[in-house]
């Protein structure tokens, strides 16, 4: 019995999560949902990516989390919409909440939409929220294993970004076993080093995003 309950949770979001992905595609509005473990950076690297490319781009950001409105307010003053979405404990984001967060966006004006999703390596890979782009972060103190710990998440997305590398030479982190383990899972998937703390890479993720915006 339990298995059919979250077969038809499972049913309904992806359901909400097509209309989405037809309502952003009609608006002209590129989506990111954006994964990682607590802590890995996501509103950083997205601080960072509102500094840099606010004035190219019409960006905007919802905010997931179990508690409290922290990183909405940490985007906020960046002078972007931005809605903050609590799950009251809930491990990850689903489309009717996204659907609802948006409510007050006009996506029409909107060429960029980024989806933070509440810190889990599990939970979030499950859910569709209409996303065009799924990016998982990853942070060099997290270690290199999280891909192979973590498989699921990490097949079914289309960027690593690996932040924290200033860190570096500090750090116990196997970057071949890392890229060993991506290449194992999609061979095709593609890895960006940053640091949002001194800028280094940041210029091949800030690309990468243009380049997913402006189209083929």
């Amino acid at each position: 019995m339990e298995i059919h309950v979250v077969q038809k949770i499972l049913k309904a979001n992806d359901e909400i999560g097509q209309t989405l992905r037809e309502r952003f595609h009609a608006a002209g509005t590129t989506t990111i949902n954006l994964m990682s473990a607590p802590g890995s950076g996501k509103t950083s690297l997205l601080e960072a990516t509102i500094r840099s490319l606010g004035l190219e781009l019409r960006i905007a950001v919802v905010e997931g989390d179990p508690d409290t409105t922290r990183d909405a307010e940490r985007i906020a003053p960046l002078g972007v919409p931005v809605t903050q979405i609590n799950t009251a404990g809930g491990c990850h984001l689903e489309a009717h909440l996204v659907q609802r967060a948006i409510a007050g966006f006009d996506l029409e004006s909107l060429d960029l939409l980024f989806i933070e999703n509440v810190g889990n390596l599990v939970c979030p890979a499950e859910f569709d929220l209409g996303e065009t782009k799924r990016v998982a972060l990853m942070s060099v103190p997290e270690g290199h294993d999280k891909p192979a710990k973590y498989s699921k998440l990490f097949r079914k997305v289309d960027l690593v970004v690996l932040n924290k590398v200033d860190l570096l030479p500090y750090v116990d982190f196997d970057l071949g076993q890392l890229r060993c383990d991506l290449a194992k899972l999609n061979p095709s998937l593609r890895l960006i080093q940053v640091s949002c703390r001194t800028g280094e890479g940041l210029p091949e993720w800030y690309q990468w995003l243009c380049d997913l915006v402006s189209g083929p």
